[in-house]
């Protein structure tokens, strides 16, 4: 069973309370993976120089913290989710009487 869990609840689980550690290395990759470019490439216009900077950007635009949520990529994944599996998702806090007991 898929359970909504409520916004706050987790909040203390993530790193500056906005970001997992699998994130953050991903966004380290992209931040690489950028630096690499712009030595190797050594960009010679604008173009190119953003270009260059375009993993980390991307990287950076995913992982920004929206508010009462947890980020960019997160929203999109849940998103997708939502659009590409069951339409019912089940809300269960702490303070709710279990009316659905597990058989």
């Amino acid at each position: 069973m898929d359970y909504l869990i409520p916004a706050g609840s987790k909040k203390q689980l993530l790193i500056f309370g906005a970001f997992k550690p699998i994130e953050l290395a991903f966004f380290a990759i992209a931040l690489g993976t950028t630096i690499l470019l712009l030595m190797i490439l050594n960009p010679s216009s604008f173009v190119f120089a953003m270009i260059d900077m375009a993993p980390a950007l991307i990287t950076g635009f995913l992982l920004l913290p929206i508010p009462h949520y947890h980020n960019t990529l997160t929203v999109l994944k849940e998103m997708y989710v939502f659009f590409t599996t069951r339409q019912k998702f089940i809300w269960k806090g702490w303070c709710v009487r279990d009316a659905y007991k597990e058989k």
